[in-house]
C-alpha cells in the first residue's frame, strides 16, 4: 500500500469494511473486531489511527501485533488468517490489517469467561448474533435493481439496522411478509441477520 493508498482509505472513514483503532486496548476486544469482518464481508483495520481519521502512529509494532495474534490465534475459532504490513507516514508507525472475508466462517469469539460468540459488521460496529446465514455468493444484480431492494439499500445506508416491523412500513407490507422477504434477502447474501438483542435485525453486508 503506497501513502496516497492510505490516505484515500482514511478519507472514506470507518464502515462496514474498515475500522480505524489508535492503539489495541486488548486482545480480546481486537479479536471482535477481526471476527466481524471475517464474517461479513473481509475488511482493513488501520492500528495507528485514530477514530476522526488523524494518524496518531503506534509505540510498538511488536506489543500490537501481538495482541493481534492472540486473538486470531487463541480467541477466534477457528482461526483466522489475516495479513499485515507496516508504514511509516511521517515517521508514526501505521500497521494496516488485512481480513479476507473467511472461507471458514462462522468464526466465535470467545471472551474471558471463555463465552462464544459470534460477531458481525453492522456499518462501522461489530455486533453479536448467536446465528450467521452463510450464502455461497453475492446477492445477484437483478435482486438490486429492483424497486424494494434500493429503497432497503437506501435506508440502510442511514441506517444501522432495519426490523422487519419497520421495512413492512416502509414498503407498505404486512410485518409478517417483511419478514419473510428480509430473511430471503440474508439468504440471498445482501443482508447479515443480527438477533442479539432481540428483535430480530437486519444490516447491509456489501455497502459501506
Amino acid at each position: 500500500m503506497t501513502r496516497n493508498q492510505l490516505n484515500d482509505l482514511i478519507e472514506q472513514g470507518e464502515h462496514t469494511r474498515l475500522e480505524f483503532k489508535r492503539t489495541l486496548s486488548s486482545a480480546h476486544r481486537i479479536a471482535r473486531t477481526l471476527a466481524a469482518l471475517a464474517n461479513t464481508s473481509g475488511g482493513t483495520l488501520l492500528i495507528g489511527v485514530s477514530d476522526s481519521g488523524k494518524i496518531v502512529g503506534v509505540a510498538s509494532e511488536f506489543r500490537e501485533m501481538q495482541k493481534v495474534e492472540e486473538a486470531t490465534d487463541r480467541l477466534v475459532d477457528p482461526a483466522l488468517s489475516i495479513s499485515y504490513q507496516t508504514m511509516a507516514p511521517d515517521g508514526r508507525l501505521v500497521l494496516v490489517i488485512t481480513i479476507p472475508e473467511s472461507d471458514d466462517k462462522p468464526h466465535y469469539v470467545m471472551d474471558e469467561s471463555g463465552k462464544r460468540t459470534i460477531y458481525v459488521r453492522a456499518k462501522d460496529k461489530s455486533v453479536p448474533t448467536s446465528k450467521l446465514i452463510i450464502t455461497p455468493q453475492m446477492a445477484d444484480r437483478e435482486l438490486l435493481k429492483s424497486p424494494m431492494a434500493r429503497t432497503l439499500i437506501q435506508y440502510l445506508r442511514k441506517n444501522e439496522f432495519i426490523t422487519s416491523d419497520k421495512f413492512g412500513k416502509l414498503i407498505n407490507i404486512s410485518d409478517y411478509r417483511a419478514g419473510k422477504l428480509l430473511r430471503q434477502l440474508a439468504e440471498r447474501g445482501l443482508l447479515i441477520l443480527i438477533d442479539k438483542p432481540r428483535p430480530v435485525r437486519y444490516a447491509l453486508k456489501l455497502a459501506e
